[in-house]
Formats: structure tokens, sequence, C-alpha cells
């Protein structure tokens, strides 16, 4: 148990391992587990839904008011596998933001200077007061700057692809190992390219490359790397 407020702020690529990381991180350090990328999920799932291009920046920063999106630790039915319930606009979207397109159009929706103020306001009120750990593109750059520690998870595009393309089977999502690269690459482009916020490790962040490692073995690291200082 965490004896003291403390932020643990995780960035990296897709296909780091980040979510698994830090849920598992969380539970062995009871402190709440914060997927910032679900809610940009959320925001892609509620524009398709609604008929909204994911291109359209104006009309996705209009409608930006109508959502409401909360991150809880899964109880009782909902402890099925999933590292978080999301809800939006009170409905559990848990596995339906996990959808393999979902992925594409958070990655789309996240470069828009709207909905980045939104959501991060919202990151960072789910910090204040509690022990946290929170992974995403821009957590140590921009969402918990002060962060205690920070970390930048990373591994081999092949192996990202490798792991993209695993999850997708549990899934039940039909893609080749081929698509999962291309997938990789591109937004990683996106992502370390975009104007606003771009990926790159945040200042003084521990570089752990995770290529070879088990998702055991890199929760180890971190929890051995954190625990002295809760």
């Amino acid at each position: 148990m965490a004896k003291k407020t403390f932020q643990i702020a995780i960035d990296g690529p897709v296909g780091a391992g980040k979510s698994t990381v830090a849920k598992l991180v969380a539970e062995r350090l009871q402190i709440l587990y914060v997927d910032t990328g679900a809610m940009y999920r959320a925001v892609a799932l509620y524009m398709k839904r609604n008929g909204v291009s994911w291109e359209d920046e104006e009309a996705i920063s209009q409608r930006l008011s109508e959502l409401t999106i909360t991150l809880s630790r899964p109880v009782d039915d909902q402890v099925d596998g999933r590292n978080v319930t999301v809800t939006l606009n009170g409905e559990d979207v848990s596995w339906e933001i996990r959808k393999a397109d979902m992925g594409e159009g958070a990655s789309v929706v996240s470069q828009y200077q709207a909905v980045r103020k939104k959501l991060v306001s919202l990151q960072q009120q789910l910090a204040t007061n509690i022990s946290v750990i929170m992974e995403g593109r821009d957590i140590g750059t921009k969402v918990l700057p002060k962060a205690q520690t920070k970390i930048y998870l990373d591994a081999g595009v092949q192996e990202r692809a490798r792991r993209k393309l695993e999850q997708s089977v549990k899934l039940g999502h039909g893609i080749t190992f081929e698509a999962a690269v291309k997938d990789v690459e591109t937004r990683d482009a996106r992502e370390m390219g975009r104007k606003i916020d771009p990926l790159r490790p945040a200042e003084g962040a521990w570089m752990l490359n995770t290529t070879g490692l088990s998702i055991t073995q890199v929760v180890d690291r971190i929890v051995e790397r954190v625990s002295g200082e809760l």
C-alpha cells in the first residue's frame, strides 16, 4: 500500500505493453491504474456512432461537450479480462473500444487540440490527491510532468506487431502479421510526428525496452524500482 501520494507516468508507442504492465503494477502497489488510451478510444467510438468522421477536427471539437467518460477498477461481473472499466455516457464500452479500428480512431482524434485539452484535464483530475499509475503517449511530458517516476516503455517494431497480432486474435479480430506491422509503423509516424504533444521520452525518463522480456519481468523491474519510494 502506498504510504504517500505517488505518480508513475508510463509513455511509449503502440504494442510496448503499457496497458497490461500498468494494470499489474497498480495491483501490486494497490494504486489506481489510469488507461488514457481508453479515453481517446471512447471519443473515437462516440464519433463513429454519430457519423462524425475521425478526420473532421472541427465537428469532433464541437461535440466533445456531449461526452462523459469515466474509468474505474473492474468489479463483480466486470472481472472478465479487461484492464479497466470504461463508461461512455453511462454505458459500459470497455470491450467495444478494444476493436481494432478503435485503436486507429484513437490515434487520429488524439491529434486534435480540443480533444487533448478535454482529456488531459480529466486525467489530471484523476491524479489529484491519490496515487496513480498512468500510461499513454504524453503522460510524463504533458499530463503528469512532476511524476516521481517516469518510464518510457518500448520494444522493436516486429515485437510490437507480434503482440498486436496476438491481442487481435484473442479478441477475435482478423488481421495478418504484415497488416500489424504496417499499423504499428503508421501509428508511430503519426504519434511521433504530430504537432501537439508528440510521443517522446520525458526528461529524466527511465528507458525500458521490453523486447525479449516477459510481462512478469517488466512488472518486477518497475515495482522494484519504485517500491522503496512508496
